[in-house]
């Protein structure tokens, strides 16, 4: 839902939804160390919007082939200055190899060898996609829910990522 729907329902108003989210979203961190470093790692992007349909941008997405999660992410542009930020934080996997969608960027950072450019074997990191899409609406496909900043939509995907990891929300002190 989107926050006035969520106002609706609860009879919290919208501007409370909103900055309790902006509380907790600040306090939470944007990755969490995976349990076990991931020998197969996927990446892919999804589009959205911030303000208006013309002002794009892409959530970049990193998981374990194996284990459910999203370990990295980072919002940006679609450019391999705004990948080189997730790539920081991933590199020391050390990954066997990096299973992705092709996209032009990858090949700057993954060493020659080790990337596997395969949408059929994406179906990890699509399926944390799709759930970032099921649980926030301004990330649905052809929706009228949509961030107007870059910082709640950075908040909200970090609230989300914390549900989707430990199963509770936090309570802003």
């Amino acid at each position: 839902m989107g926050f006035r729907s969520m106002s609706r329902v609860t009879g919290i108003a919208h501007t409370s939804l909103l900055n309790w989210v902006k509380q907790v979203g600040e306090r939470l961190p944007d990755a969490y160390d995976p349990e076990e470093i991931p020998h197969v790692g996927e990446l892919d992007e999804l589009e959205t919007f911030v303000g208006q349909r013309k002002n794009k941008v892409w959530i970049w997405t990193a998981v374990d082939h194996f284990r459910a999660g999203i370990l990295g992410w980072v919002i940006g542009d679609h450019s391999a200055q705004t990948f080189q930020l997730l790539w920081q934080s991933i590199e020391f996997w050390q990954c066997y190899f990096w299973v992705s969608d092709g996209n032009p960027v990858y090949p700057g950072f993954i060493p020659e060898g080790d990337q596997i450019v395969s949408k059929t074997y994406m179906i990890r990191v699509e399926g944390e996609n799709t759930r970032l899409r099921h649980y926030l609406a301004r990330l649905h496909r052809k929706t009228l829910c949509y961030s107007k900043s870059l910082d709640m939509l950075r908040h909200s995907v970090r609230l989300l990522i914390h549900y989707l990891k430990f199963g509770d929300i936090p309570v802003p002190a």
